[in-house]
C-alpha cells in the first residue's frame, strides 16, 4: 500500500469507523501538530470519537506525495461542511507527525468557482523542483516582500483561475488583496513560511501571518504551468493563542 493510500484509509476511517486505520500510525512516535488536538495516539482516539458523534462524511478532493510527506485536500461533512488540509510525514512506513488547516466551507466566489473544484491530477514529475522553488520565490517576493512589480513574473495574467472564496479570476484581484490596507496595516500580511511541499505541477505551501490584525495559518496550493502559477487553492485558519494549545509541538 502506497502511502497516499495509507493515508485515504486512516481519513476514510473517520467516516467508517474501520478500526485498521489506526494502523496507519505509529502510536509510540505520532507527534500532533493540530492545537485544538492532545498530543500521540491518545488524542487522536479521542479526535475521532468526537467526530463520529456528527455522522461525518469523509471526500478525498486530491492527494500528493513528497518524499516522506502526503498532504491532501479534503471536504468534511462533520457538523457542518468544511476544507481542510492534510500532511503527514511517514517514517518506517507510518505516519509519525501531523499538520493540517481547516476552514468552513464558503460559497463559490465572483467567478463561480469553488474551494474544492479544479485540477486534481499532478503532471510534469520531472519539474517537482523547478516548481516547488517557483512558489517558495514566489511566496517570499510576493506575499511576504511585497514586491508586487514582479506580479506577473509569477502569475500567468490571462488565465489565472482562482478558488480562494474571497477572490476572482485572473491578476488584478490577487494585486488588489496584497494591496488592501485597513488602518494603515495590511488587511492580509504572510510574515514567514515554513515548508514547501510539491508533486510535479502541484505545490503547497505553508506559512503564517496576519489576517485583518489575527493571527493565522495560511495553507495555499498551486498548480503551476511553464514556470507560472496558473490556479490557486487555499484554507485560513486563526492560530489560538498557546493558553488553549492540547499540545506543546506548535502549529507549525
Amino acid at each position: 500500500m502506497s502511502n497516499k493510500d495509507k493515508i485515504r484509509k486512516l481519513l476514510k476511517g473517520i467516516e467508517t469507523g474501520d478500526p485498521d486505520a489506526a494502523l496507519v500510525v505509529n502510536e509510540n512516535k505520532y507527534i500532533q501538530h493540530n492545537p485544538h488536538t492532545k498530543e500521540g495516539n491518545i488524542g487522536l482516539a479521542e479526535l475521532f470519537k468526537q467526530i463520529a458523534k456528527t455522522g461525518p462524511r469523509v471526500n478525498m478532493i486530491r492527494v500528493f506525495e513528497d518524499e516522506d510527506f502526503v498532504f491532501a485536500h479534503m471536504e468534511y461533512h462533520f457538523s457542518s461542511l468544511k476544507v481542510a488540509f492534510e500532511v503527514f510525514r511517514f517514517e518506517d512506513g507510518f505516519a509519525v507527525e501531523h499538520w493540517d488547516n481547516m476552514q468552513p466551507m464558503q460559497e463559490v466566489n465572483a467567478s463561480g468557482r469553488s474551494m474544492l473544484d479544479g485540477s486534481v491530477i499532478s503532471e510534469d514529475h520531472d519539474l517537482t523542483e523547478f516548481n516547488r522553488n517557483r512558489i517558495t520565490l514566489f511566496v517570499n517576493e510576493i506575499l511576504i516582500k511585497r514586491n508586487l512589480d514582479l506580479l506577473t513574473d509569477f502569475i500567468s495574467n490571462d488565465n489565472f483561475i482562482q478558488h480562494s472564496p474571497l477572490l476572482a479570476d485572473g491578476i488584478s484581484a490577487l494585486r488588489s488583496a496584497l494591496s488592501d490596507i485597513s488602518e494603515e496595516k495590511y488587511k492580509i500580511s504572510y510574515s514567514r513560511i515554513h515548508r514547501v511541499l510539491a508533486e510535479g505541477n502541484f505545490v503547497l505551501s505553508i506559512s503564517e501571518g496576519l489576517l485583518d490584525g489575527k493571527h493565522c495559518s495560511f495553507y495555499d496550493l498551486f498548480r503551476v504551468a511553464q514556470g507560472k502559477v496558473v490556479e490557486h487553492w487555499d484554507t485560513v485558519e486563526a492560530i489560538p493563542s498557546r493558553t488553549e494549545w492540547k499540545n506543546e509541538n506548535g502549529k507549525f
